[in-house]
């Protein structure tokens, strides 16, 4: 009875701090952010719009949207997303700015927080559990998610996506996986990424039903954003070229990276940053393909994720929310490995202190390069622990 109350009482504390996390880091954001000019904006005005049966991609009534709901920073000519997504954004669209912005603080928190928890509940340890409040209030301050939470970025419904995916393929439940796999394409330039090395290691698996999941689920994409304009795919690849061309040589990729190397060159850039990127790709195909029997779902995107990242074309440091599917992982190996706790708070420091710098360069210089050391700390410490796993296993 005395042990029971404990864990009653232990988990109510858990629930009114993980409460009071929240909130406060909602209530900061909301108070403090300038909101009408940020990605937060751009994703409400597109459901917006369609709530009144305009067309996000028509740039009038995009423009006129920024001048009617307060938005003084039009940074594209139209939405720079696709259609699919701006239908995704229609239940924020029916509430005003304010609420919708509060609203979302909140649901992208709480959706963190239930990817955190139920990763580590997967060793079933109480150890593991315990860590569960200290992670959620270090990846607060976890430079990516830090950013996502006040521009209002859609990472948290990708994260909740990839991660519902993941326990659909660890159920079996592969067909259901593969459509919400293809949903990652609501970003295409991260989805792209993520389903071709995903891809490659179903294949692998022959886990036919995954990805015939996937092409269902792109399908279903590419209808409903018919549902709403005919010629919305050309019209997002019209806007994402544009982007693209403009803040070459701003983000931490490959293709950025080559663009820098090469003087600003763009064929040189292309030719540099595409040889790089299929290298690494090719690369991590291969390991995916040699040792599918041997590696788990999660230890698979652990590797996918990172890579998925570095080399696509277009993806900015809030992007590496996704990180927290390989972290979550790093904590409790760290954990299961040393009976200790000292190397995990290690790593959450490290992370969280580089992120942040990274984080600071960004703001001060306007360029994200310096995410690729968060991509590097990560992927290389999954790849440290799984070869010292094999290690151990072999002796």
């Amino acid at each position: 009875m005395k042990v029971s109350i404990q864990k009653t009482l232990g988990i109510l504390l858990a629930i009114v701090l993980l409460g009071g996390m929240i909130y406060l880091r909602a209530i900061q954001n909301y108070n403090k952010q300038d909101y009408h000019n940020s990605n937060f904006f751009v994703f409400w005005l597109s459901g917006r719009l369609l709530t009144d049966g305009e067309n996000p991609y028509n740039p009038d009534q995009w423009r006129a949207g920024h001048e009617e709901y307060g938005s003084t920073s039009i940074r594209e000519a139209s939405f720079l997303y696709p259609m699919p997504l701006a239908i995704f954004m229609i239940p924020l669209g029916l509430f005003s700015l304010n609420k919708a912005y509060l609203g979302w603080q909140i649901l992208s928190q709480i959706s963190i927080a239930i990817v955190v928890f139920a990763l580590l509940n997967k060793w079933q340890k109480t150890e593991h559990i315990r860590m569960f409040i200290p992670m959620i209030l270090f990846l607060l301050f976890f430079g990516p998610l830090y950013l996502t939470l006040q521009i209002g970025s859609i990472g948290p419904l990708i994260l909740i996506i990839l991660f519902m995916a993941m326990i659909l393929l660890q159920k079996n439940q592969s067909f259901a996986a593969g459509i919400l796999l293809g949903l990652t394409m609501l970003k295409p330039p991260q989805g792209i990424s993520i389903l071709l090395l995903a891809g490659i290691w179903l294949l692998a698996r022959r886990d036919w039903k995954a990805i015939l999941g996937i092409l269902f689920g792109g399908s279903f994409l590419w209808l409903i954003g018919l549902s709403i304009d005919s010629n919305w795919v050309s019209g997002f690849l019209h806007n994402s070229e544009a982007a693209f061309d403009r803040r070459l040589g701003f983000q931490s990729n490959v293709w950025s990276f080559s663009y820098l190397l090469c003087n600003k060159e763009q064929n040189c850039s292309f030719a540099l940053g595409g040889a790089i990127a299929l290298l690494l790709l090719i690369g991590t195909a291969v390991f995916l393909w040699r040792n599918h029997a041997k590696l788990t779902v999660w230890q698979a995107f652990n590797i996918i994720i990172p890579i998925a990242f570095v080399t696509t074309v277009y993806l900015w440091g809030y992007d590496q929310i996704l990180y927290i599917i390989p972290i979550v992982w790093i904590i409790g190996t760290l954990v299961e490995n040393t009976k200790s706790y000292i190397y995990a708070f290690v790593f959450l420091i490290v992370i969280d202190l580089y992120s942040l710098y990274a984080l600071v360069q960004q703001a001060s210089t306007g360029k994200d390069l310096w995410s690729l050391g968060t991509t590097v700390i990560v992927l290389g410490t999954v790849m440290a622990l799984n070869l010292l796993k094999n290690t151990s296993l072999q002796q």
